[in-house]
């Protein structure tokens, strides 16, 4: 017999099939019944092979399902600006908005708008991500009505796990939230909140960037070859309110002194504004992509949506690189200085301690050639949209190791 035939006769062999004729030299009274026991033997086979692929399958499909409910702002620098998702409608002053996406083991759904209001719409998923508002008391009233229901919830275990992004204090005054987490007795298993807060731990705790003034409808910029190529008629700008007795002013005083102000796109004013007008938003857009450097003072906190702003366009953020007044600080060994999670990262910003060395840096500007600008905004918008990918991957894993039963037995 040939080695085929033996092969054959030890593949079929093993679905069930003990004589097989291997050649036609003579007749066989049970052909037809051994051709049967085939079809049926490579029927087996085949069903072995879908349950294969099934279960194959299977654990490439989702194993967790998450609902985020949006009711602030940055979720929707989480859901279009990291997750890259979308939204129906794209009106955003839509009463209702969803959307939702495949990621990792996960199915995600997102909710926003006015309409998404507890006890109001259909709970889809038995872990829920809640974002959250926490600047001021007023919103934080509104933020535990939230996480109360979202406790309703999971007493009558219509949902089984919560995870909340919170957008923090400016001055890092997060105590309220503290009696929610699981390990003071609370529910909430993750926590992800802005600004450099001192209890980040890495374990339950993670900072978030504040990112784009979604608020203000800054949208997803796609870098475009012109944005990357084109030379920009400003060295810097800084469009926004001087405030009092700030360093703001000393930075004002600095660009005017040396007549730097005519080098760069200044536009001041001594109140802030929550709202722009579309031509001050067309404005503010303009000068970033018209800008190699757009200047970020601090405000009431170090981190602000200028600098998220900035790398959407190509234009580099040059930081006040000191730690506000507040509670704000972080455990990492940058705890006397701001932004730990941007430096942790790398960030290719130019940072300063004080605004007289600003001179200085325009002076090095100035003699920096177009094709060095060229690479330099390459390597900030790479840098920017690997930060986002890697933010998304984070909070998918730690979603995921935290919610999904662990393996160990």
């Amino acid at each position: 017999t040939s080695k085929e035939g033996v092969l054959c006769k030890l593949c079929l062999g093993t679905l069930g099939i003990d004589h097989v004729p291997l050649g036609n030299e003579e007749w066989n009274p049970w052909e037809a019944d051994e051709r049967s026991e085939q079809v049926a033997a490579q029927q087996r086979y085949e069903n072995v092979l879908k349950l294969v692929q099934n279960a194959r399958s299977q654990l490439e499909q989702t194993s967790l399902r998450v609902q985020i409910w949006g009711k602030a702002a940055i979720g929707l620098y989480l859901w279009q600006h990291i997750f890259g998702g979308h939204l129906e409608p794209a009106d955003v002053t839509a009463q209702w908005r969803e959307g939702s996406q495949k990621a990792g083991k996960t199915h995600f759904s997102f909710i926003t708008g006015p309409s998404v209001v507890p006890g109001y719409f259909s709970v889809e998923a038995e872990n829920v991500v809640l974002v959250l508002n926490g600047r001021e008391k007023a919103k934080i009233a509104y933020a535990t009505q939230w996480l109360h229901y979202a406790q309703t919830l999971l007493q009558t275990h219509k949902i089984q796990h919560v995870a909340v992004v919170l957008l923090g204090n400016e001055q890092c005054n997060n105590e309220w939230i503290q009696p929610y987490l699981k390990r003071h007795g609370g529910f909430v298993n993750l926590l992800f909140v802005t600004y450099d807060y001192a209890l980040v731990n890495e374990e339950d705790v993670f900072q978030w960037p504040l990112g784009v003034a979604t608020y203000r409808n800054f949208p997803v910029v796609e870098p475009s070859w012109s944005m990357l190529h084109d030379p920009r008629s400003y060295l810097c700008n800084f469009l926004g309110t001087v405030y009092k007795n700030s360093s703001r002013e000393t930075l004002m005083e600095i660009l005017k002194q040396d007549g730097l102000d005519k080098l760069c796109w200044i536009a001041a004013r001594e109140q802030w504004q929550p709202q722009e007008t579309n031509e001050s938003f067309k404005n503010y857009q303009d000068a970033l992509l018209q800008s190699d450097l757009t200047l970020c003072p601090v405000g009431i906190n170090t981190e602000c949506y200028r600098i998220y702003e900035a790398c959407s366009y190509g234009s580099v953020p040059v930081i006040e690189d000191v730690m506000t007044l507040g509670d704000c600080r972080n455990s990492s060994m940058y705890h006397s200085a701001p932004l730990q999670l941007l430096k942790t990262m790398g960030a290719p910003f130019i940072f300063i301690k004080n605004w007289k060395e600003l001179p200085a840096v325009l002076e090095k500007e100035k003699k920096m050639s177009l094709q060095e600008k060229i690479q330099r905004r390459k390597i900030l918008i790479e840098w920017y949209q690997n930060f986002k990918a890697w933010m998304r991957q984070k909070f998918i894993n730690t979603l995921e190791n935290s919610f999904l039963p662990s393996d160990k037995g």
